[in-house]
This record gives structure tokens, sequence and C-alpha cells, in this order.
């Protein structure tokens, strides 16, 4: 079984193929914004390392977010592309369980909490165990001192993501710990895509759309703003 997962969700722009078994090529590549282009790269890289043509894939998976609204529609666009080009189902994978299946490779805690990083000290979050069943629905959590203190106080909780490190700020119960090294990576999709992949469960092609959380802002520069304001004076 191949199953090829592509992973954009954040700064870290990831192809991975899973060639059955414990066998998983991948690449990653670190990025400030051209997910294109290098998403491109990974993907060629793992498939011409498999030494395989994309008609041999069994499926695409991809990160359905939450996370940046540019990164999730590029990744969302080449895996949507390469299945209508090779007749491919498409598996959706929310990329907080991916943070989350790192987490539990390198914790022993009862849950995960992965983060994403949001603006100031806001994060994309949820309490996922390690049957990956949602203790707490996915939202955008402005982080301060009390947050997550009930559930601290009678579990443990291993903190990862983008939005982990300044949580360390506010969250200091001794349940909590923190694995810094775990992040959206294509990698740690593969065990969740092939798990949907074995009970069919593909999302629609023609209509697959990510999991922004919340609507896209467009940020205008400053200057942006002067100029506009002196040409309409």
């Amino acid at each position: 079984m191949a199953i090829l997962c592509i992973e954009t969700s954040g700064n870290i722009c990831s192809a991975a193929l899973s060639m059955g078994g414990d066998k998983i090529l991948s690449s990653t590549v670190s990025t400030t914004g051209e997910h294109a282009s290098l998403l491109t790269t990974a993907i060629s890289n793992v498939v011409s390392e498999a030494g395989i043509t994309y008609s041999a894939l069994d499926a695409v998976a991809v990160s359905a977010g939450p996370g940046s609204y540019t990164g999730l529609r590029i990744g969302a666009s080449t895996a949507k592309g390469i299945c209508y080009a090779n007749d491919l189902p498409l598996i959706s994978v929310p990329t907080l369980e991916t943070i989350a299946e790192e987490i539990f490779r390198n914790s022993d805690a009862e849950y995960a909490l992965p983060m994403i990083d949001a603006r100031r000290m806001e994060v994309y979050c949820a309490i996922i165990d390690r049957k990956f069943q949602y203790i707490s629905d996915t939202e955008a959590k402005i982080l301060d001192e009390a947050s997550f203190a009930d559930i601290l106080s009678s579990h443990k909780i291993a903190l990862g993501g983008s939005g982990a490190e300044k949580s360390r700020k506010v969250i200091t119960s001794p349940n909590a710990s923190f694995i810094e090294e775990a992040n959206a990576k294509a990698q740690y999709m593969v065990p969740l895509a092939e798990a949907k992949f074995a009970k069919k469960e593909f999302a629609d092609v023609a209509y697959f759309e990510p999991f922004y959380l919340k609507e896209y802002v467009a940020i205008v520069s400053k200057n942006k703003v002067l100029e506009d304001a002196k040409k309409n004076a």
C-alpha cells in the first residue's frame, strides 16, 4: 500500500510516502511562505526515491487543518490535483491529530494537547487521548494562567506543536510536559492515513476544503493604508 502524505499547515513543509509496514520515505523543509515550490520538490523527492509513478499510489492524504490559510490551501489543491490526474482517493487528516501522533511517540502522558500557534497568546488546540478520541473540541483559545487548569489537576498531559512553547509562560502545572520536537510533519500522518484507508474513509475530491477554524483576514500594512489615504484625500 502506497499513500502519499502532504503537510503544509505551518512553517514546515513536508511530504511522506508510506510503502507498507514500517517503510516510510519523507522529505521535510522549513519555509517562510514558499510552500508551493517547496512542496513540489518534497513530493518529487519521495516519489523518486521510492522508484514509482504517481499512478502507482493507492491514495493521497493531506493535512486538513487548522493552520496557515495559505499553506493549507496549497496543500489541498496539490493533493486534489494528484488525485484527479491519477484517479486516486483523497484522505483528510486533521493537523492536530498529526501532532498528537508525534507527542504520544515521545511521551507516556495520558492525553496529548497539540497546539498550533496563532497570534499573540492564541493557539488552535484540542485535547486528544491515546485512542484519538477528543476530550475537548478543536478551538481557538487565548492562553492564560487558568488554561486547562481543571483537567491538569488530575491528568498528565503532554503539549506539543508550534504553539506549545509560548504556553510555557502560563501553564506551570507539574502534570504538564512539553515535547519540543513535536510538530506537524507528514511522516506522522502515515498511521492515521493508513487507518482511514483501511476503513475507506475518503474525502470528496471535488468538494474537500481544509478546516481553517477561523476566517482568513488579510493584513494590510500601515504604509499601504497611509498611501491609500493620501490618494483619496
